[in-house]
């Protein structure tokens, strides 16, 4: 089904030029994919001169890396907020990011992960959005590493990419099937995977050592 041309709202007449151009993009890329909008589509819904536009923005790659990288930063901002003061356990705080993927998942506006479809758009290895995916992933990379190896978790490496294999399995999954039972499904599986890590001669051995 194709969205409808008038899906994306106004964004607030407050916000500055450039913001407002990332705002509508952003979810225009989103809802519709990057390759189908055009930079007219842009400038119209954002109610800005096409002057405006390049005064910002080289090119049409820049915004979309601009808006990439505005949809990763409210991504992290997010999961800190949700893990920042917590009083869980790194247990506790891994399945609290995969509960966090539900809520997302289950959002009625849910299209997908945003860094896969961008990815899966954009072939250029050299087109700017790449920059921001390869830092998000090193982000996330680095936050389940942090938070495996408080938790005692091993083998380490192993399960870090396990863990972003079901995060991403569970977004692609869920926007194919339409199910956001996908997202229970992953966290079942992470569940389960931490806790026979715990349970495991290996990680038994390695926990009492620090004691």
């Amino acid at each position: 089904m194709t969205p409808r041309r008038g899906a994306a709202s106004r964004p607030e007449p407050s916000l500055g030029v450039e913001d407002r151009l990332v705002a509508t993009a952003s979810k225009l890329f989103y809802q519709e994919g990057v390759r189908a909008v055009g930079i007219q589509r842009v400038i119209e819904e954002a109610g800005v001169a096409k002057a405006s536009l390049y005064a910002h923005f080289d090119s049409k790659d820049d915004l979309v890396a601009a808006c990439l990288d505005q949809r990763m930063s409210a991504g992290r901002a997010q999961v800190e907020a949700r893990l920042l003061g917590s009083t869980l356990d790194a247990r506790g705080k891994l399945l609290a990011l995969f509960d966090l993927q539900g809520e997302l998942i289950r959002d009625p506006e849910f299209r997908g992960c945003p860094l896969q479809s961008v990815s899966a758009e954009i072939a250029a290895p050299d087109h700017p959005a790449k920059r921001v995916l390869v830092a998000h992933r090193q982000w996330l990379r680095d936050l389940f590493t942090a938070l495996v190896t408080e938790a005692g978790l091993q083998p380490a490496a192993e399960i870090v990419g396990a863990l972003i294999v079901l995060s991403d399995g569970a977004s692609a999954a869920a926007l194919v099937d339409g199910s956001a039972a996908m997202a229970n499904h992953a966290r079942w599986a992470v569940e389960r995977l931490i806790d026979v890590s715990l349970q495991a001669p290996s990680t038994r051995r390695a926990r009492d050592g620090r004691r």
